[in-house]
């Protein structure tokens, strides 16, 4: 066997029933990297990693001929690059589910956001030593969440996070027991027109904005304010983008300033973003406090902040994405009078937060993405119900 490609035959028979493992192929051309990654994978009982390969060409060659369902791909490699691959990959399998791995420079963020336009699935920071991969518990956590969740993607499945807080209804807990045949519980919406919009997204989030937000249009009254669990650069690029693409002004947020009707700001990389209320406006804060469900920025403390300071008139939107950032923060918005929607499953790559926020009662409304527009556009205009 070459240093190259690493296929392990005793692994490599077609897929069984949908308790076998999720079938995984990582694409990296450093052994080491590559080593570790395949490494931190097998640790878990429901994956196999069935090949592991050191450029495009070899994976392309590969995927087909070991019912490949989830692909961690590389994009800076020798003979093939990631992107070049990725084509190729879907052309052949297009349910197969593409990870892109990209180191933190503006460039590959701009590549990783290309990639997810044309059919990757996700993105997830690549380490860039063994010894970053082998001492962050959070990496390890997050590439292990997004295998699982994708593969069960590509099996016409859904995963529920396994460490539900009882804290919230119990609606929640029956989702991890299968969610078919139960109908989530829908509450009315707030008698107050709503004077912001919080949207938080994570896993299919960057595309889910971009059409959610040009929908929304030019003009919008409100301001909003997003959080999508996302690294440093890929915010910077990600703001870039919806400016661009959806002609709403929209920035990564910055230490104290003031919230603004009508334009878009988004939690930077490794910080939380929070609202403080203010005389005579509100302001944004960007904190360093310890993660929330694993994540810097997450869902939970945006929308804490915004029940706390607009009440029965926030609106929260949550989007597509794994695990439960954002069921809490959710919940106090409930608890204040606000409202809250979420996007439905089918039209999610990941049915996890908003399934979470869903299946516990919280919602006044589960939506396709397309329809999530108008919606908004009635609540904030007083006619919807």
């Amino acid at each position: 066997m070459s240093a190259a490609a690493d296929v392990r035959p005793d692994k490599a028979s077609a897929i069984g029933s949908v308790t076998d493992p999720y079938r995984v192929m990582v694409v990296e051309d450093s052994a080491v990297i590559r080593g570790f990654l395949t490494r931190i994978l097998e640790e878990d009982g429901d994956i196999a990693v069935v090949a592991s390969v050191a450029n495009g060409k070899i994976a392309v060659g590969t995927a087909l001929r070991h019912d490949v369902e989830v692909i961690v791909l590389d994009i800076e490699m020798p003979v093939m690059d990631g992107m070049t691959a990725l084509e190729l990959l879907l052309k052949q399998d297009p349910k197969v589910q593409v990870i892109m791995a990209s180191t933190l420079t503006l460039k590959n963020a701009e590549v990783s956001l290309r990639a997810l336009s044309l059919g990757a699935a996700d993105y997830i920071p690549k380490p860039t030593s063994a010894r970053e991969v082998g001492g962050s518990r959070d990496f390890r956590h997050m590439l292990i969440e997004k295998v699982r969740n994708l593969g069960a993607r590509r099996r016409g499945a859904s995963v529920v996070t396994s460490n539900i807080d009882r804290t919230i209804p119990d609606m929640v807990a029956k989702a991890r027991e299968g969610r078919r045949g139960v109908l989530p519980i829908l509450r009315k919406p707030s008698l107050h027109l709503p004077k912001v919009i919080a949207i938080g997204s994570s896993t299919g989030g960057p595309q889910a904005l971009l059409a959610l937000l040009k929908q929304v249009g030019e003009g919008f009254p409100l301001p909003i304010l997003i959080t999508q669990h996302m690294p440093p650069t890929f915010t910077t690029i990600l703001a870039e983008h919806i400016s661009r693409v959806c002609q709403i002004p929209c920035a990564e947020a910055m230490d104290g300033e003031p919230i603004k009707a009508g334009s878009a700001r988004l939690a930077p990389g490794d910080f939380h973003m929070v609202v403080e209320k203010g005389e005579p406006t509100n302001t944004l804060r960007l904190l360093q406090t310890p993660p929330e469900n694993f994540c810097r920025p997450a869902v939970d403390p945006m929308l804490r902040s915004v029940a706390e300071t607009y009440g029965a008139h926030a609106l929260a939107v949550i989007l597509t994405g794994m695990g439960q950032d954002g069921l809490k923060g959710s919940d106090e918005i409930v608890v204040a009078g606000g409202t809250v929607i979420a996007q439905d499953e089918e039209s999610s790559v990941v049915w996890g937060m908003p399934g979470a926020v869903a299946m516990a009662g919280l919602c006044s409304a589960i939506l396709p993405l397309q329809k999530i527009p108008a919606y908004v556009h009635e609540r904030i205009s007083g006619k919807a119900p």
